[in-house]
């Protein structure tokens, strides 16, 4: 069969890999055409677009760039009529994939969405979207079916694909002590974020020279990014192995995304933080009246486990405050309680194949 993925974020990417693996085992002949990144192409998908072109953060960064946004689905629409797929796979990326729904489903072409995006949190309107255009939702959070279930529509909850990737708690070492000395910084996947929230990290450098702190970077974003940003301030920088960064860390700042439940399931303690444009933020704060947390962590245990620092909140006095209450026994035995229950609420392993198999279900109905 032919598969059309669309992801258009890291984390996109990440999951997107993941089942493009089990979509090979399940179906040995897949032919898989997609938008991602170096994950999704390594899992055996062809790239056609990649993500370091795709992630605009914030209202205002949307509308600088809404030329190459609106250039880009006029191409996809091109590749997706030119490649026929049986079904095209929407991963996340709301602001891409829902301008797609009419065309889509005007030409006959099975939707299936993976990761739902957080229309609970923000434009709960779209859900009727989701009602008439998409075929079958595939969640990774417990409260996304009762979410959908109130408007009334069906979804599969399927578990979170990071539990995969993670593997179990005995490999990620979850009683490990703090003795490492090193805090890891966590400051986002896309340039705009990394750029207001990095400097705000570096700070606090110099309040704890008793520690190392290591940026997490990737590669695709460009060495030379952070470069300019980091200078000659006392920190190390590691691309594209954020994983072996937090089995070694004692606590990390993270920016408020994926990153967050990835450094909560390493058992590692945070301080979470959201900083964009000023125009960016008001707005969003009118459209966000849903939720009380910005944290998936704290949004999952619908419990405040981790602190979160939102924009004026995101300066070097709130920081190192918050970083040296997770570093004390008391603050860091309470987040790593709240993390057990973090795990409770995710379920087991096996997010991946258990949406693929649904999808075979489906597809050959």
């Amino acid at each position: 069969m032919k598969y059309y993925i669309i992801a258009g974020e890291a984390s996109g990417d990440l999951h997107g890999s993941n089942l493009i693996k089990e979509l090979k085992l399940k179906d040995p002949h897949a032919d898989i055409r997609c938008w991602g990144g170096d994950k999704m192409a390594a899992a055996g998908g062809h790239v056609v677009k990649h993500i370091k072109d795709l992630a605009f953060m914030g209202f205002f960064e949307v509308v600088k760039h809404l030329g190459t946004i609106l250039n880009n689905i006029k191409f996809c629409k091109a590749d997706i009529l030119d490649y026929k797929p049986d079904v095209v796979i929407l991963i996340d990326y709301p602001g891409f994939n829902f301008r797609l729904f009419k065309f889509l489903k005007e030409n006959n072409f099975p939707i299936f969405y993976y990761i739902s995006p957080q229309l609970w949190a923000w434009k709960t309107s779209r859900v009727y979207k989701v009602k008439e255009y998409v075929d079958h939702m595939f969640v990774i959070f417990p409260f996304e079916k009762e979410f959908y279930a109130k408007y009334g529509v069906e979804v599969d909850f399927i578990g979170h694909p990071l539990l995969d990737e993670l593997k179990s708690a005995e490999e990620l070492n979850f009683g490990k002590s703090i003795s490492s000395k090193t805090i890891a910084v966590l400051p986002g996947s896309r340039k705009q974020e990394i750029a207001y929230l990095l400097p705000e990290y570096l700070k606090v450098i110099d309040d704890f020279p008793e520690y190392n702190f290591v940026v997490a970077g990737l590669s695709n974003i460009g060495e030379d990014f952070y470069r300019r940003i980091i200078g000659n301030a006392r920190c190390k920088i590691v691309y594209d192995q954020t994983y072996n960064l937090l089995e070694k860390s004692t606590a990390a700042l993270v920016t408020s995304g994926t990153a967050t439940l990835e450094t909560a399931l390493h058992n590692v303690p945070e301080v979470i933080s959201y900083k964009g444009s000023w125009i960016s933020y008001f707005i969003a704060r009118a459209l966000i009246k849903n939720i009380r947390f910005i944290c998936i962590v704290n949004l999952i245990c619908d419990a405040r486990i981790v602190e979160e620092l939102i924009q004026a909140d995101v300066n070097k006095n709130r920081l190192i405050k918050e970083l040296h209450k997770i570093l004390s026994p008391q603050g860091r035995n309470e987040i790593l309680t709240g993390y057990d229950l973090l795990r409770t609420k995710l379920g087991n392993t096996g997010a991946s194949k258990r949406a693929v198999d649904l999808m075979m279900k489906y597809l050959a109905k």
